[in-house]
């Protein structure tokens, strides 16, 4: 074999370990993420492959009287599940304390009884007390995500469940969200979003700021490491999660 075809059947054996490496590390780690995407689909690169993910019209949980909590991967704080019953069919007010500052939230018991139903339940069990807010982007995404006791972004309560009120979601500033890993998948992640986002309606929509935008704005305005997608340079803590009437 010449020595330059040689060279070139080197790189590509090369490049082929590297795919195959980032593959299994990408199925090891499964990685809560909120896709950024200004196209009619977001796609998603896993390991040199790719895979379109296309919305689609929303079977939620909303219409029927009860949730169901499917077991997932081990809590990182166990606090069990919630009821499957909703405890919320009407707005819910919700203070995120932290330690930059208070957020305010009303969610919204009547479009998104199960993920209300979730919050509500994880807050009332103090599984956001004394946690990290992970992630910071900017950009075409705008958010802070939360949500994650071990703040590497890969924790969860134990227990996942479907979508609700996607239909139609847009993102823009003061939404609140759950973070998912795909289609039903959501746990205690949630990410609040600080100005207008692009993003494909595949993220559960439950409720809005209204009140500590501002909050949210004096952190983001310090950036992330690593710059655009990455921890906050400014630390954010939750030091508790306040539902009105619990």
């Amino acid at each position: 074999m010449a020595g330059k075809d040689r060279k070139k059947e080197l790189a590509r054996q090369r490049y082929e370990r590297q795919q195959q490496r980032q593959a299994q590390e990408a199925a090891k780690a499964r990685r809560l993420k909120i896709i950024s995407s200004a196209a009619a689909v977001a796609v998603i690169a896993v390991g040199g492959a790719v895979f379109v993910v296309v919305s689609r019209d929303d079977e939620s949980t909303a219409a029927g009287p009860k949730c169901d909590y499917k077991s997932a991967q081990a809590a990182s704080k166990d606090v069990g599940k919630p009821p499957a019953k909703p405890a919320y069919t009407g707005t819910v007010q919700a203070t995120v304390k932290t330690n930059q500052g208070d957020v305010e939230m009303q969610l919204y018991g009547a479009k998104a009884p199960c993920a209300v139903n979730s919050f509500a339940h994880l807050a009332q069990k103090n599984y956001f007390d004394k946690t990290p807010c992970h992630r910071l982007t900017s950009g075409g995404l705008n958010v802070l995500q939360c949500g994650d006791p071990t703040g590497k972004g890969t924790g969860g309560p134990g227990y996942e469940f479907a979508n609700e009120n996607t239909k139609g979601a847009t993102y823009t500033e003061g939404t609140l969200a759950m973070a998912n890993g795909g289609p039903d998948t959501n746990g205690s992640q949630f990410f609040l979003v600080y100005k207008d986002s692009q993003l494909q309606p595949d993220y559960t929509v439950f409720g809005k700021i209204t009140k500590g935008l501002d909050v949210l704005k004096k952190v983001a305005s310090d950036g992330s490491d690593p710059k655009g997608d990455g921890k906050p340079k400014k630390k954010v803590e939750i030091q508790d999660v306040a539902i009105a009437g619990k």
